[in-house]
């Protein structure tokens, strides 16, 4: 539920900065997005990361080689589809996932 209600508040930053949102939790055998929205003409696949406390580092530190690697695999396929350019980028929610702080990094990886 936690992790529905970081994905919701993620999702209203990027609509309030103007994307459009094309999938939500997209998945494939092995890997998947949280978000993909279009950016003007950029698909932007977002992760979201959302932690309650900070015991085991912080949201965006909790976003893993190994998950890079899961989500460009699922991009890959997804891209497929079209012939845009593409960029990866984080939210990461610390706190609440309705009222803690919101950082959003552009070109993740």
């Amino acid at each position: 539920m936690k992790g529905e209600e970081a994905e919701t508040r993620a999702l209203e930053h990027l609509l309030a900065q103007g994307h459009v949102l094309l999938e939500r939790n997209y998945r494939i055998r092995g890997g998947e997005i949280d978000l993909i929205t279009l950016e003007g003409e950029v698909m932007v696949f977002t992760e979201v990361k959302q932690r309650k406390r900070g015991n085991f580092g912080t949201a965006l530190e909790s976003v893993s080689a190994k998950k890079v690697k899961l989500v460009r695999r699922a991009a890959l396929r997804y891209m497929k589809r079209d012939d845009l350019f593409c960029r990866f980028d984080v939210i990461a929610i610390e706190g609440d996932p309705l009222s803690g702080a919101l950082i959003w990094v552009q070109d993740a990886f």
